[in-house]
């Protein structure tokens, strides 16, 4: 049973992480891994809507009739993600202001529809809870592992709290489309062959 338990944890970080493996969640992983201070952010944004959704939708998976199942995994989520944009605005404004409209579209990701759908709803409430909390963390490693590629390579530090952090040397000339939108789907490209890679080994 507890080997079970733990691979309801564990699979979220390398067999279902969702950009690497299920492909999921492509939108905020391109679009906000400019510094990994962005891709922590979202990262336990994401992580803290998809726990707390799959915990309550878990806990009312017999009462939500099956006809409005959706709308009411909307719903829910929907009011996770309004308390977590709410937390940031009040505790990280900065951190807010750079993620912008990427928090309150975090309700369509389909990372959090999908376990809900998938998961939540056919089982208990613990499992569920793994299921999410290993999700998130998956979810928020590959967002700082990409944010930290860009990063490096377009721009030679890595962010942290505001603050950038030089980490190669002045003579480093940075390749600066690294951090536009070509250089997201170049770096996500390469990472996605490296874990192809790693997995058939």
């Amino acid at each position: 049973m507890a080997k079970s338990l733990t691979q309801e944890f564990v699979k979220g970080l390398w067999d279902e992480v969702p950009p690497f493996r299920l492909v999921l969640g492509l939108c905020p992983t391109l679009a906000v891994t400019k510094a990994v201070e962005n891709g922590i952010g979202m990262g336990v944004a994401t992580t803290f809507v998809l726990v707390f959704s799959n915990i309550l939708i878990s806990s009312m998976r017999n009462v939500i009739p099956s006809k409005v199942r959706i709308a009411s995994f909307i719903v829910i989520i929907a009011t996770f993600v309004t308390i977590a944009e709410l937390l940031m605005q009040a505790y990280t404004y900065p951190l807010f202001k750079k993620l912008g409209i990427f928090i309150p579209l975090i309700v369509v990701n389909c990372i959090i529809l999908g376990r809900a759908e998938a998961f939540a709803s056919k089982r208990g409430v613990f499992r569920s809870f793994l299921d999410g909390l290993g999700i998130g963390i998956g979810f928020t490693l590959s967002l700082v592992a990409l944010a930290a590629v860009r990063e490096l390579l377009g721009t030679g530090s890595l962010t942290f709290w505001v603050k950038p952090i030089q980490i190669l040397g002045p003579s480093f000339k940075p390749f600066s489309f690294m951090v536009e939108a070509p250089g997201a789907f170049v770096a996500l490209g390469l990472m996605l062959c490296i874990m192809n890679l790693a997995g058939r080994k």
